[in-house]
Order: C-alpha cells, then structure tokens, then sequence
C-alpha cells in the first residue's frame, strides 16, 4: 500500500463515520417531527452537534493526510496518524450519539484530535520549511 492508497483508506472511513453520525439525525428527525434545526430538543441538538463537529475536523485532517503523502512521508507514519485520528473521531462521535458528552469518550476523542491536527501541522511546515 503507498502513502497516496493510506490517505484514501482514513477518508473513506472518515466519511463512513460522517454518514453515520448522519442516520440518528434522519431517524430522530422522523420520530420527533422536526423538520428544521433541533426543536429544542437536547438530543437533537447533541446529535446535530456530533455530526458538525465531525465534518469541521475530518477534512482539515484529511487534506492534511493528502499534503503528507504528496510530500514524501511514508505509509507507515500516514497509517499512524491516519488510525489514531479516526479512532479519535469514533470515540468523539460515540460520545455524542450515545448521550455519553461527559464521559471519557469525548475527551479522549477531542484531545486525540488536538494531537493528530499538531503531528499534520508540525510535519507540514517541517517539509515545507526544510
């Protein structure tokens, strides 16, 4: 597998996980009647959050991903990356959908986050610089 084929791997499995933090939304959408925004109800409001929170952090990652490829780092380091940033928006997501926000789910999820976003950024402007 080349570095190009891991990136591919991490965000075909990242938009997986956007599309299935989108079926609670569709569900619970039906089974609440609630045609716009979340209603007023607080678990609308996680549910949607959950799902927003994911598509505002996978894609920088995965561009991210992409520039580390496309700049010479190996498979090796763009599947460690690669794993723990999905692992981190599983455990973040799991957090919200199963109404679990204050539990170590979301901040193993966010701080697992935080580091994968430095690693990209810091690898990024140490080819970029270098």
């Amino acid at each position: 597998m080349t570095a190009l084929q891991a990136v591919a791997l991490y965000a075909g499995i990242n938009l997986l996980l956007l599309t299935f933090l989108s079926v609670p939304i569709g569900l619970n959408r039906n089974k609440k009647k609630i045609s716009i925004g979340d209603g007023g109800d607080p678990q609308m409001t996680a549910l949607i959050r959950a799902h927003g929170n994911a598509a505002e952090w996978i894609p920088g990652a995965l561009i991210g991903l992409f520039l580390m490829a496309s700049l010479g780092y190996g498979t090796l380091f763009i599947h460690i990356v690669g794993v723990l940033f999905t692992i981190a928006r599983g455990a973040h997501g799991y957090a919200f959908v199963s109404n679990q926000t204050g539990g170590p789910a979301r901040r193993i999820g966010a701080g697992l986050t935080l580091l994968c976003y430095l690693v990209i950024s810091g690898a990024l402007i140490w080819k970029a610089v270098s």
